[in-house]
């Protein structure tokens, strides 16, 4: 069996609506659509301090993020996303909007038939 390599553009696509579709979305139902439509059933996500697996497990994990910033809080990618060989990372940033940079970060992502497998989030130290 040959697994098809995703295009960068792959790369770009999915982790640009991870980043806007799960993490930057505050309606229940829409983020778990979309956490339906961009991960595999078993994906985990690991934080710093915390592993999630699976679908609802990655959506309460977001669900918690959201809730612990404030309502105008916006992630935004900081260029495109890059990978080969399965693997992708995007550089991020996030703040309320024409504010000031509060925190910035990257995702690492390992990808399986088109999907994501596991998501590694790294925060940046503050400087």
């Amino acid at each position: 069996m040959s697994i098809q390599p995703e295009t960068s553009s792959d790369y770009d696509r999915l982790m640009q609506a991870n980043l806007g579709r799960v993490f930057s979305e505050r309606d229940p139902k829409r983020r778990i659509a979309a956490i339906s439509e961009l991960y595999a059933k078993d994906a985990v996500l690991y934080e710093q301090d915390a592993a999630a697996k699976g679908h609802a497990a990655i959506d309460a994990a977001a669900a918690a993020v959201l809730s612990s910033l404030p309502p105008d809080f916006a992630f935004k990618a900081i260029g495109p996303a890059i990978g080969h060989h399965g693997v992708g990372r995007l550089r991020w940033q996030a703040g309320p909007p024409n504010g000031p940079v509060a925190v910035t970060g990257m995702d690492v992502a390992h990808f399986e038939n088109g999907r994501i497998h596991s998501l590694y989030v790294f925060l940046e130290p503050a400087a």
